[in-house]
């Protein structure tokens, strides 16, 4: 399965897989508008692949078998403030 992966501009770290490359007739308008205009980063075959750095193989090839695309966005920030005060106790 080949899929197209596109970086935002306008959020930093989000990426957007689409099932062909410019097709992005299944990406709802207000997650366009949001992401902004796609800039394509590379066109990878998921069936070559075990894993991805930062998403679920799986789940990437279900989204884009399901519903078209897969967002992936970035991972939540780490709180170094509350894991210092855990190891305080």
């Amino acid at each position: 399965m080949l899929c197209a992966v596109y970086k935002s501009r306008k959020k930093d770290s989000t990426y957007l897989y689409v099932k062909q490359r410019d097709d992005f007739s299944a990406v709802p308008q207000a997650l366009l508008d949001t992401f902004g205009k796609p800039e394509l980063v590379t066109v990878i075959n998921l069936e070559k692949r075990e894993h991805l750095a930062l998403a679920d193989i799986d789940r990437v090839k279900q989204q884009l078998q399901q519903q078209g695309f897969y967002l992936q966005l970035p991972p939540p920030p780490e709180d170094l403030l509350a894991q210092h005060k855990a190891l305080q106790r």
